[in-house]
């Protein structure tokens, strides 16, 4: 049972959207985004290419640069989503990463260090995908 967060736990999720058709083909599309993830003290970046995500690799915050997009939430945030998707099978309206983009006040979830607008845009473009990324976890283990 991978724990969250860890570089195993998100090759796990991957393995998984990668492999079901359901969230291949319902996404919106082909997507083509550096997707990098904020979780306090770990960063992990995710390539996504066509229809799957290609990589997931540990890193760093500097690295944050060379993504289109990354998301920010402490853990216990973390945890609620991932937590609410396990028990429903995929994120409820509270849940959901652009209802937690929406309503976290004061700031959105979504953030660029490079302060570009078109790449930060790929956020609510591809905003389906990467929910169906997240959405895969509930079909594994995870402990916290």
């Amino acid at each position: 049972m991978p724990l969250f967060p860890s570089l195993e736990w998100f090759e796990a999720v991957r393995r998984v959207f990668n492999s079901e058709d359901e969230f291949q083909t319902a996404g919106g599309g082909s997507c083509d985004a550096i997707v990098g993830l904020k979780i306090e003290d770990k960063v992990y970046v995710l390539v996504f290419e066509g229809f799957e995500c290609s990589s997931v690799r540990e890193a760093n915050e500097e690295d944050l640069y060379e993504a289109d997009f990354y998301l920010e939430m402490t853990r216990d945030e973390w945890q609620e989503m991932l937590m609410n998707i396990a028990e429903n099978g995929s994120a409820d309206l509270d849940h959901s990463l652009n209802s937690l983009d929406l309503n976290k006040s004061p700031d959105s979830i979504a953030h660029s260090l490079n302060e570009d607008g078109y790449r930060l845009d790929f956020f609510f473009r591809y905003n389906q995908t990467f929910q169906y990324f997240f959405d895969a976890s509930s079909r594994i283990e995870t402990r916290f």
